[in-house]
């Protein structure tokens, strides 16, 4: 099990923003987390990552309760929230290494990993740019760069242990991922998404 919500709520001050959710991510499995605005979405993923707390409920990821253990939970996800926070005056190289070593990775193992994300999230035309002059799209390719750097024992193809995209699909147009990601997944929905991958 890879994702295990029981019983999830959230209340802020007298509105409950998510109301007794529960469900399972295996493993290998690709999930659509779709809802109308307002739902619970983002701030149940929000709990799922730690950036906020429950009133009740449990939730695990990769065996870790988020409450309890979540610099473990932490270390074992990727996370593109919807706004994605990037340092606009580095350059892409810049900032990935950063990342990377706030992750651990050092010498060799940080430099390949760089490379293997700029190569495998389409960044190579765009790799001498500060962020700051990106399109919106490569900038969503940046923050996907530095949410899967930090596992560098999976190959390519099987790079993410857990990754959390949150809505990816704006302006009801489609969004999709360097090809390289493309090819193994291809969102195909419309309207707001949040979609959860594991390995």
């Amino acid at each position: 099990m890879s994702i295990r919500i029981q019983n999830l709520t959230k209340i802020y001050g007298s509105q409950k923003a998510v109301n007794d959710v529960s469900f399972d991510v295996n493993r290998g499995e690709i999930v659509g987390f779709l809802g109308p605005n307002g739902a619970g979405k983002s701030t149940t993923m929000k709990i799922t990552t730690c950036y906020l707390s429950a009133t009740s409920g449990k939730v695990e990821v990769n065996g870790f309760d988020v409450a309890q253990h979540s610099m473990d939970v932490r270390r074992s996800i990727g996370y593109l929230p919807e706004h994605n926070p990037l340092y606009t005056d580095m350059y892409i190289k810049e900032f990935l290494r950063f990342v990377g070593a706030l992750y651990g990775l050092k010498g060799e193992t940080l430099t390949r990993r760089v490379g293997e994300m700029i190569d495998i999230c389409g960044l190579a035309v765009e790799q001498r740019k500060k962020i700051g002059q990106l399109s919106k799209g490569y900038r969503q390719r940046v923050g996907l760069a530095q949410a899967l750097i930090h596992n560098p024992a999976l190959t390519p193809i099987r790079l993410w242990r857990s990754v959390i995209l949150s809505k990816p699909l704006v302006r009801k147009k489609r969004y999709c991922f360097p090809p390289t990601l493309c090819r193994k997944w291809k969102p195909s929905a419309t309207g707001s998404l949040l979609s959860i991958v594991v390995r």
